[in-house]
C-alpha cells in the first residue's frame, strides 16, 4: 500500500511542476507582452533597426533584404504583440484548465493541457522561428552589435520554452 502512495503523492508532485511550469512560462509572456503594448516606442524601435538592417556593417551582400518601410515595421511588431497576447491567453487557458484536472484521471489531465501545449508550442516559433531565424539569420540581426545581444536572450526563451513543452506533453499517470 505504502508503494501505491508513493506513486500516487509522485504523479501529484509531477502535476503540480506541470502547472507551476506552465504559470511561470505564462507569466513571463504575458510580462513581455504587457511591455511591449505599455512601451510600445522602445521595442518598436528594435523591431525596426532589425528590419532596416542599418546596424549591419556597410557593403553587406544580404543589405537588399531590408525592408525600410515604417508601415511594415509597424506591421511585424504589432503581429510580435498579437502573438505574444495570443501565446499568454492559451497557456492562461491551458493553466486554468490544468489546476481544475489536476485531481482528475490521467486522460482527463492529459486534455486539459492541450491549451498550454498549443501555446508553447507558438511561443517556440515565435523566437526560435521569428526572433532567432527570420530576424537573426535573414534580416542578419547577429551582424548588428544590438542584435547580436538580443539573439542569446530569444535562443534563452525558446530553449525554456521548448522544456517546458517537452516536460509537460509527457504522459500522466493515473492517479488512483
Amino acid at each position: 500500500m505504502s508503494v501505491l502512495y508513493g506513486l500516487q503523492g509522485f504523479c501529484v508532485v509531477v502535476r503540480l511542476a506541470k502547472i507551476g511550469c506552465v504559470g511561470a512560462v505564462a507569466l513571463f509572456i504575458a510580462l513581455v507582452a504587457f511591455g511591449n503594448v505599455t512601451d510600445y516606442g522602445t521595442n518598436f524601435a528594435y523591431v525596426a533597426h532589425v528590419l532596416d538592417m542599418d546596424g549591419i556593417p556597410g557593403g553587406s551582400m544580404i543589405g537588399w533584404r531590408a525592408l525600410a518601410s515604417p508601415a511594415l515595421h509597424h506591421a511585424a511588431y504589432l503581429a510580435i504583440i498579437a502573438t505574444e497576447i495570443a501565446i499568454t491567453a492559451l497557456m492562461g487557458v491551458g493553466l486554468l484548465s490544468m489546476i481544475g484536472a489536476r485531481k482528475a484521471e490521467g486522460q482527463a489531465f492529459a486534455r486539459a493541457k492541450g491549451p498550454a501545449i498549443i501555446g508553447l508550442a507558438l511561443g517556440f516559433l515565435l523566437f526560435e522561428g521569428g526572433f532567432v531565424a527570420i530576424g537573426g539569420e535573414w534580416f542578419g540581426m547577429w551582424r548588428s552589435p544590438l542584435g547580436a545581444e538580443a539573439l542569446p536572450s530569444a535562443f534563452r526563451i525558446a530553449i525554456t520554452m521548448l522544456g517546458v513543452l517537452i516536460f509537460i506533453a509527457m504522459r500522466d499517470e493515473d492517479l488512483g
